[in-house]
């Protein structure tokens, strides 16, 4: 038995070696309009990561994180003061699961976040479906709060206009001018 298991971790390490080894060309996301992302989500947020904790889900075939977020501002949606954002990927033990191209959410930092309820492995939650698309560091910038989207770190496929990089470029969207967008395009 302990044999069985040292070979399937072996042919595991390999797996995970071969995709790490794989370019970062392979996550494609096509870019997202500012309303795109509107439309198609149920909450967006402001708020503060209070909390990470990675695990593995029930069937123990796919590491899950837990993010609590303690919400600022609801643009949209029925949101409590703290959400429990879950998205895919993380570290527990040795075992790492990276999700290229996902929303990156650290403790003490805040974001504004696109959120939908969708099933993941192994569990129905709410997540940044949209992966760094929905997730908007906050950052001060020499003129004032802004919301930088994380897809600036990964390449879009253009979309229907033609238009490559995230909505506010690698600058960003001054804060309160995206929370007046967002709140113009809420219906």
């Amino acid at each position: 038995m302990h044999r069985v298991r040292r070979v399937l971790g072996g042919m595991m390490a390999l797996a995970i070696a071969a995709t790490l080894a794989a370019p970062a060309s392979a996550t494609t996301l096509r870019r997202m309009s500012l309303e795109e992302l509107v439309a198609g989500n149920q909450a967006i947020v402001v708020g503060q990561v209070s909390d990470v904790r990675s695990y593995w889900n029930k069937d123990r075939s796919f590491i899950l994180t837990d993010v609590r977020i303690a919400v600022n501002d609801v643009l949209k949606g029925n949101v409590a003061d703290e959400v429990t954002v879950t998205v895919m990927g993380g570290r527990v033990g040795e075992v790492t699961t990276l999700i290229l191209g996902g929303a990156e959410l650290l403790p003490g930092k805040s974001y504004l976040l696109f959120l939908n309820e969708e099933r993941l492995p192994g569990k129905q939650a709410v997540t940044v479906r949209d992966l760094c698309q929905g997730a908007y560091d906050l950052v001060i910038g020499k003129d004032g709060l802004r919301a930088v989207s994380q897809a600036n770190r990964h390449p879009l496929i253009p979309d229907h206009l033609g238009y490559v990089d995230a909505p506010g470029g690698v600058e960003g969207i001054p804060f309160n001018a995206m929370i007046q967008s967002i709140r113009g395009e809420v219906k």
